[in-house]
């Protein structure tokens, strides 16, 4: 068994959620999309970077399960609204 098997259960949680909420698609090549998809990668990394300093800070009360809650509602609340990019899209699509 190796040492990832014997992860708890809450720290897996709090990892996932950190994944679910920066594995964002790429953008289309549109200006527009690009921005807005910076905008938002940067966003998500600033509320997975709240959540992880505030764990670190008040370790007195470490519930990972509820960062892991909250990261998952601050992403929920920002979800991708741009177009994402497909490499299978002809020139005549746009």
């Amino acid at each position: 068994m190796s040492g990832r098997d014997m992860l708890p259960a809450d720290v897996v949680d709090l990892l996932s959620a950190i994944v679910e909420a920066l594995d964002i698609p790429l953008p289309s090549v549109e200006d527009t999309d690009e921005r807005k998809h910076y905008q938002l990668l940067d966003r998500r990394t600033m509320d997975v970077r709240i959540a992880l300093q505030s764990l670190l800070r008040h370790r007195s009360h470490p519930d990972l399960h509820d960062d892991a809650a909250y990261i998952r509602r601050w992403t929920a609340e920002y979800p991708v609204t741009y177009m994402p990019f497909r490499s299978d899209r002809t020139e005549e699509e746009g």
